[in-house]
């Protein structure tokens, strides 16, 4: 038989060269037209992978931050600083978180109606103050840190700089500010049946695992903020 020749596009007649050409053309073209919206398709897939694995990871840094948040230092929980413009001045070198000043000056006002004075030792305390209280007294009567978290709060883990902390005492035995004997005055008595009534817990009770025994030591939580901000602590009750 004899050998087929090689075919190409000069053997194929002048007519259907044109058709093969035009066809080749139409397919270019539609690519074209196409491409960017293939182009579009496969960028919008990337970036929704992309968003996932970034949204995974913000969940999971997330997830340890709120952990993290629960850790105790020494026995204490970990609080963030009030800002600033949330504080009111209730009487000289003493604020509070704005939510609990009403509560706290109508406390002391009824109590003084059934002939009992508090007093009020101290409230707000900066982060930078707290270090200073915990460190220098840590030094001064040369304690170990576990030794001096007993009675204080590192930086950054004290009630006292969230506004909503407070420490009271008795103006008829001022000997016994912030000394556990505090307990046997009338003041602390009538604090502990009539402090809920205005929103306020003892925050350091008898018997405490991490903290030891604080009577003057009282905490408010009467709005939502206070209940989220003492809710870790609450959950361990």
């Amino acid at each position: 038989m004899e050998q087929n020749k090689d075919i190409n596009q000069f053997d194929i007649p002048l007519a259907k060269r044109t058709h093969l050409s035009n066809t080749n053309s139409t397919l270019i073209k539609k690519l074209l037209i196409l491409s960017p919206f293939l182009f579009l398709l496969f960028s919008t897939a990337v970036w929704r992978l992309i968003r996932n694995i970034e949204l995974r990871s913000l969940d999971n840094f997330n997830f340890q931050a709120e952990k993290d948040q629960k850790k105790r230092i020494l026995g204490h929980l970990p609080y963030n600083e009030v800002p600033k413009n949330k504080l009111v001045l209730i009487e000289p070198n003493i604020e509070v978180h704005v939510d609990m000043r009403d509560s706290l000056l109508n406390m002391r006002e009824e109590a003084r109606k059934d002939g009992i004075y508090l007093v009020f030792l101290s409230g707000y305390r900066s982060i930078n103050l707290q270090n200073d209280i915990f460190y220098s007294l840590k030094s001064l009567r040369n304690q170990e840190a576990a030794e001096r978290a007993r009675v204080s709060a590192p930086p950054g883990y004290s009630e006292h700089s969230t506004g909503f902390a407070i420490d009271i005492g008795d103006a008829n035995q001022r000997e016994t500010d912030f000394e556990t004997e505090f307990e046997n005055t009338d003041a602390f008595r009538w604090l502990q049946k009539n402090a809920a009534r205005f929103h306020f817990k003892l925050s350091f009770e008898k018997n405490n695992k991490y903290i030891d025994y604080e009577p003057w030591h009282w905490r408010y939580e009467g709005s939502i903020e206070a209940l989220k901000v003492f809710e870790t602590s609450n959950e361990e009750l």
